[in-house]
């Protein structure tokens, strides 16, 4: 008889602990069909990755959608939904996407932008864009006739700020007294270059022929370039190194598939 007791009372601790077990992997059973907590987990992270905190109100939010989800989809499979021409469609984009977005993740992963890869990228940045900055200014005019005039009064004493809004042609600087910022003189066309780096702080130029017409330009200062620091720009060099490299590999998938 006590024999018989203790195996009672082993066998039902034995249910217990199943049964908890099966509690623990499933957020509740609907219309007899199990549903996971794997289930609650992925949606968490759906809603994390959208920048949105997993609260304990949030988290029963999520409990209670993934039931409903179970409930109407069991509704929809009563119905035959499943088996329409219309839901397998749309089942197998749903897959490719997931796998693009897997395998691109994977790529990701494989090939992470390193500190090295941005001091490189970094160092190629400087040497393209270091040296000097000149800060300008000119005024445009139409023909080589204007230019004559203009710097004719420039040298009489006419001030050349007052000259570039009243005469010159391009509305951006001209506006501003002809004041181009400071520049690398990369950013002009030759002529205008040629010119600018030729003269002394403070000298005019004789009129100089581009391709938008004539220019009398005046140098006012001339400084080393203005370069961002490396840890200014580092989210920037990464993202497009990122961006460079993704596009690389599907460039070089599409380059290897055989297409008919």
């Amino acid at each position: 008889m006590k024999k018989q007791l203790i195996c009672t009372v082993v066998a039902a601790a034995v249910l217990t602990t199943l049964s908890l077990s099966a509690t623990a992997q499933n957020i509740a059973i609907v219309n007899g069909k199990a549903v996971p907590t794997a289930r609650v987990e992925a949606l968490a992270q759906q809603v994390a990755r959208s920048g949105r905190p997993i609260t304990p109100d949030v988290e029963a939010q999520i409990k209670e959608e993934v039931i409903a989800r179970e409930i109407f989809m069991q509704e929809a499979q009563k119905r035959g939904l499943d088996a329409t021409p219309e839901y397998k469609t749309q089942i197998e984009l749903a897959r490719q996407t997931i796998l693009i977005r897997e395998l691109f993740a994977e790529f990701q992963k494989t090939s992470a932008v390193t500190d090295a890869d941005v001091q490189a990228e970094y160092d190629k940045f400087v040497a393209a864009n270091g040296g000097k900055e000149y800060r300008a200014r000119h005024i445009l005019v139409e023909t080589q006739a204007q230019a004559d005039a203009i710097l004719a009064s420039l040298k009489k004493g006419g001030k050349f700020e007052d000259i570039a809004k009243k005469q010159s042609k391009d509305p951006g600087s001209g506006a501003n007294g002809g004041d181009l910022d400071w520049a690398a003189s990369g950013n002009y066309v030759k002529e205008f270059s040629d010119a600018m780096v030729s003269l002394n702080k403070g000298q005019l130029s004789a009129p100089v022929k581009s391709q938008f017409g004539f220019h009398i330009i005046r140098l006012d200062d001339v400084r080393e370039a203005q370069l961002p620091k490396i840890e200014d720009v580092k989210p920037q060099i990464v993202q497009q190194m990122t961006q460079q490299r993704m596009a690389s590999f599907q460039q070089e998938l599409r380059a290897k598939a055989k297409v008919e």
